[in-house]
């Protein structure tokens, strides 16, 4: 790993190491075909882009909020009016179906303009008469050059939710897609460059060796990473001193009570089969009580037998992840396993499909359990009261989401309040918004996504004092 040098960061002074980065050539999950080879960024594209978001920063962080918020409003807009291109861009790394991905650029379009109304509110404590004789108030300051690098499983959306707040704060961003993602990542950015100006929010396509350099370039000031645990403990690494936010993966655990509401199988498969199980706050573990466990595993697997993979969700996204999927499925000790179905064009046989499952009869120490599997998967557990399931819940090394399904009011609640995890649902799961936050725990990660709060994630406070008595 690269040693951060001690004392004062001087932007660009040190070249960035090189670390040689293998051709990556992307395939469409949909049918395994190559589809391009793209040049991956070596350290003097990293460098170059670098330094242009330092060159562009204080042109835009000297903007007035209200400039920046229109700035971001025609960006918005501009991505709405090209829709089409960035759902096809979108469609081409993941092989979502195409209202998911439609569904997900109306979000990230919202996103946008919620950011660039956000950053015209007062978003944290002022100044006012705090000693004697003296008046004193507080800026709030961008961080500087933002590298955010974000994962395959939501192209666009992530790099949304990490730049949209970042740039609304006054920063600069050098945005990293994944290897096999860059599309969707680069055609936003092309219309930033337009509507934001040159340098202020720029695309690196590469892979693992462009982050690293990136992450390791002294004239970065502040990163945000969304991805692996093993990634964000080689970016905490990487980085130093510097602020990082971190979000890490989920592993998520689901409580369903005897009382559950009928729907709650349905609503359950449907969340941990959407985008093919490849979100960090999808549902994951299913745990109940002993009494109503046949009924849970019945339900869920009625619900699962009625999805298909290709008709209502899409495909893993590259062979390394189909790979390590099939890898934690098989080395899996389930008694019983219920198995969806695949259906695919002909076209799409040779694609990375799995169906979706429900893994039953599980130990503890199951890998299925203990892993976030990132896949169309739902294990199912049975435990001896509700101190039991708090426990089993709270029991992974990851706390990112959870939810709870029951009627009774006050025994949903209390056991939502027990969950450690950033983000609890109740009768529902993976439903989230801009105007609310998100965040890991514990190994899960640190930092908030989503909501105002996300904002001050890419400032730093300066309490400016003034003597008003001589």
């Amino acid at each position: 790993m690269n040693p951060v040098p001690e004392g004062v960061r001087r932007p660009g002074r040190r070249a960035p190491a090189h670390f040689p980065e293998a051709e990556t050539v992307l395939t469409d999950p949909r049918n395994g075909r190559d589809r391009s080879h793209p040049t991956a960024s070596g350290p003097r594209a990293v460098d170059a882009t670098v330094r242009a978001a330092r060159a562009a920063l204080p042109g835009w962080a000297g903007l007035t909020t209200g400039e920046r918020s229109r700035r971001l409003l025609r960006l918005a807009s501009a991505m709405e009016d090209d829709a089409e291109r960035l759902v096809r861009a979108e469609r081409a790394g993941t092989g979502k179906p195409a209202a998911e991905a439609a569904g997900e650029l109306e979000q990230c379009v919202d996103l946008v303009r919620f950011y660039a109304g956000a950053v015209r509110a007062d978003l944290a404590p002022g100044g006012g008469h705090r000693l004697p004789g003296r008046e004193s108030w507080v800026r709030w300051e961008p961080l500087g050059v933002v590298a955010a690098v974000v994962p395959w499983n939501y192209p666009l959306l992530m790099a949304v939710w990490r730049f949209a707040p970042a740039l609304a704060a006054g920063n600069t961003v050098v945005l990293k897609p994944a290897g096999t993602t860059p599309d969707s990542a680069l055609l936003a950015a092309a219309h930033a460059r337009e509507t934001l100006g040159a340098g202020v929010l720029t695309a690196l396509p590469g892979g693992r060796t462009t982050g690293r350099t990136l992450v390791g370039h002294d004239g970065v000031d502040g990163i945000a990473f969304t991805g692996s645990r093993a990634g964000g403990l080689d970016v905490a690494a990487r980085a130093g001193l510097r602020k990082v936010s971190l979000e890490l993966g989920g592993n998520c655990a689901a409580l369903v009570l005897p009382d559950a509401p009928e729907y709650t199988y349905e609503r359950l498969v449907r969340a941990a089969t959407y985008n093919a199980g490849q979100s960090c706050a999808a549902p994951a573990r299913v745990l109940t009580l002993r009494e109503s466990y046949e009924r849970t595993v019945a339900g869920l697997a009625t619900a699962m037998g009625r999805r298909r993979a290709g008709r209502d969700f899409g495909p893993l996204n590259n062979p390394e992840q189909l790979k390590r999927f099939d890898g934690i499925v098989d080395a899996s000790r389930a008694g019983a396993r219920y198995v969806g179905d695949v259906a695919t064009a002909e076209d799409e046989s040779g694609g990375y499909w799995r169906p979706g499952m429900i893994l039953a009869e599980l130990p503890d120490d199951d890998p299925a359990v203990l892993t976030e599997v990132f896949g169309p998967v739902l294990t199912v557990q049975a435990v001896d009261g509700p101190d039991a399931l708090v426990e089993a819940a709270n029991g992974v090394p990851h706390a990112l989401a959870a939810s709870v399904w029951g009627r009774a009011v006050p025994e949903v609640l209390g056991l939502a309040t027990r969950l450690d995890a950033g983000e609890v649902w109740v009768n529902c799961h993976l439903e989230q918004t801009g105007e609310l936050p998100h965040g890991g725990r514990r190994q899960s990660g640190n930092g908030t996504d989503l909501s105002v709060l996300a904002v001050t994630e890419y400032q730093r406070p300066k309490t400016v004092t003034v003597n008003l008595a001589e």
